[in-house]
């Protein structure tokens, strides 16, 4: 009986209070509110995290560099996965499909980019993203990783995705 007491006075009362007959601008701006605050701490989620990845980056390039594991020249490819892109930016590759990278200075790099003319012949621009603490989440069955993990492969000298 509680219960659906509960439930009918949910039904009238909507969330924070705005009650579902009144105006419905009321109703637009709580949800508008509601959706405002989960973007913000979204947002602030993902910032905190890549604080923490970026310290593992960090950490991976002195490390690399003090081992002297051979550097190269970073291509991106377009999304058809047709061709590579020469970028300008030297450093090493983390995942074994070279889809993801790390240059000298520290910057993480997602090496897909959009098609563009002539990308063959000349350098693309390549914009470094904020690093993950879990690279590929969201991929498919076996593709994800954590990104410590991922740094220490790499600096053992592993490119096979399965060791």
């Amino acid at each position: 009986m509680e219960w659906s007491r509960t439930l009918a006075s949910s039904r009238a009362t909507g969330y924070r209070g705005v009650a579902m007959g009144e105006d419905p601008a009321k109703r637009r701006d709580a949800r508008a509110e509601q959706a405002d605050y989960h973007v913000a701490a979204q947002r602030r989620r993902e910032e905190q995290e890549s604080a923490k990845a970026q310290v593992l980056v960090d950490r991976f390039v002195a490390r690399a560099k003090e081992a002297g594991v051979p550097t190269e020249e970073l291509t991106a490819r377009p999304w058809s996965g047709r061709g590579r892109y020469r970028t300008g930016v030297v450093g090493w590759y983390l995942r074994p499909d070279r889809s993801v990278g790390v240059g000298l200075d520290g910057r993480y790099y997602v090496l897909v980019v959009e098609p563009q003319r002539f990308g063959r012949w000349r350098t693309v621009p390549l914009e470094p993203t904020p690093p993950p603490l879990q690279v590929g989440k969201g991929a498919r069955d076996g593709e994800s990783i954590a990104l410590d993990a991922l740094l220490e492969r790499r600096l053992s000298g592993s490119t096979s995705p399965l060791d």
